[in-house]
């Protein structure tokens, strides 16, 4: 029999867009062999089970389950979070889930809580000796003056939100007097404001998962951009050039995927994670964020780095899903 997977997609943040492109790209991967899918959108409040037909039932959140117009009830048997953003990736849905006792497909409540809050996130991997970028974390309320970041960070640097994705509310900044202004802006993507140090040289993004029987890292991307900065323009608007395998040496490229690996398990992550790094000067490798609910449409890193190692996306999905059946 086959099992009933919800693909959840949409979610709180700017990011749902990006996200509802994501679980379209799952869909059309999933083994239909083995899998219904079926696409289960979070937009504030409501819930909702979209249905092949385009019929669309909402989501009785007291057992995640639906019910369609011939009083057919569906109950899921997993989960494949694709939301960039809260709540599906910072902890807050996989909290849910694992009350219901439904499996899913990526990392746990704490490392999702963990890997979703930069600052927190780069201070804990850097006490295991991973280079990150120095930073400064901005909490609602507090400030920081134009001559501390100066000191402290150095221009140019960025200003982001510490708790958001895909570039919203990010700005490089290279002059004082866009400071604050940057602040301010970052602040309206959320609650948390980190200021971090510029980073310069090769950016690269390596994808990795686990299951009891694997361990893949997939190969790496370069990320060649003529924008200011890997932007949103740059990831979804086609202003980049996204080179699979990257253009560094063999020996850079294992040490890329050991550091990748050794992320995983440091954070305890499941399903597909993604790492993006900076390659600084004499091969130094800088990592700047883990994304633990990679974009998945099919031009994205993840189904690139798959193709490129001859892997098929269904049989990796169907590893990750059926994994968590083994366990």
């Amino acid at each position: 029999m086959k099992k009933n997977i919800a693909i959840i997609a949409g979610g709180y943040s700017s990011e749902w867009t990006v996200s509802l492109k994501s679980a379209a790209g799952i869909k059309s991967f999933m083994d239909n062999s083995l899998y219904n899918s079926t696409i289960v959108t979070i937009l504030g409040n409501e819930w909702k089970a979209t249905c092949e037909n385009g019929e669309e039932y909402p989501i009785d959140k007291n057992d995640f389950s639906f019910t369609d117009a011939q009083g057919q009830k569906t109950i899921f048997d997993f989960a494949y979070i694709t939301i960039h953003g809260t709540p599906g990736e910072n902890g807050m849905l996989q909290g849910y889930l694992e009350m219901l006792n439904i499996p899913y497909s990526c990392c746990g409540v704490l490392p999702a809580a963990l890997s979703f809050n930069k600052f927190t996130c780069n201070h804990y991997l850097r006490a295991f000796g991973i280079k990150v970028a120095d930073s400064i974390l901005l909490r609602e309320g507090q400030s920081v003056s134009d001559e501390t970041v100066v000191k402290e960070i150095g221009l140019p640097c960025f200003i982001k939100s510490n708790v958001g994705g895909s570039s919203f509310g990010v700005t490089k900044v290279k002059t004082a007097e866009q400071i604050q202004p940057a602040i301010q802006k970052a602040f309206e993507e959320g609650n948390e404001v980190i200021v971090e140090a510029l980073l310069t040289g090769t950016e690269i993004t390596c994808g990795a998962y686990k299951t009891k029987d694997k361990t893949v890292a997939f190969p790496i991307t370069e990320v060649v951009t003529a924008n200011e900065f890997f932007d949103y323009d740059a990831k979804y608007n086609g202003q980049v050039q996204e080179i699979t395998p990257a253009r560094i040496s063999d020996q850079l490229a294992e040490r890329v995927k050991k550091l990748t690996l050794a992320i995983y398990d440091i954070l305890g992550c499941k399903g597909i994670i993604r790492v993006d790094y900076i390659i600084s000067e004499g091969e130094v490798i800088n990592m700047l964020e883990v994304n633990t609910t990679p974009g998945m449409t099919p031009t994205s890193f993840i189904p690139q780095q798959v193709r490129a190692a001859g892997l098929e996306m269904k049989d990796v999905l169907t590893d990750i899903i059926e994994n968590e059946f083994s366990r």
